[in-house]
């Protein structure tokens, strides 16, 4: 019963991140404002990417499974706020902690 709560679990919050991802009209909304807004969205991209691409691939293998077009990166996200931030995100990102507490650093 544990394990099949946390494969729920873990379902649930990769569906509720895959949410958040580019290409979504919120997401081009905010990206359309100023710099800050461009750079926090940016940062939350790219901390969402790992999830995000597993998403995109799914979206890939099975199309129209989900109501969006997934995108790992924010097409109207042009500006260097956006990428500063993407980068800064994907540095941080859930991989990189990962790696980092498996090795012990």
């Amino acid at each position: 019963m544990g394990n099949a709560v946390r494969i729920a679990g873990a379902v649930g919050l990769c569906l509720a991140l895959g949410a958040c991802v580019a290409g979504g009209v919120e997401s081009q909304h905010a990206a359309s404002g100023g710099d800050i807004s461009q750079l926090v969205l940016g940062f939350w991209h790219g901390l969402i990417s790992p999830v995000t691409l597993i998403v995109e691939i799914i979206n890939r293998f099975i199309p129209h499974a989900l109501p969006w077009q997934p995108h790992v990166y924010e097409k109207t996200g042009t500006g260097v706020a956006y990428d500063v931030g993407f980068y800064f995100g994907l540095a941080g990102g859930p991989t990189v902690l990962w790696g980092r507490r498996r090795r012990g650093i």
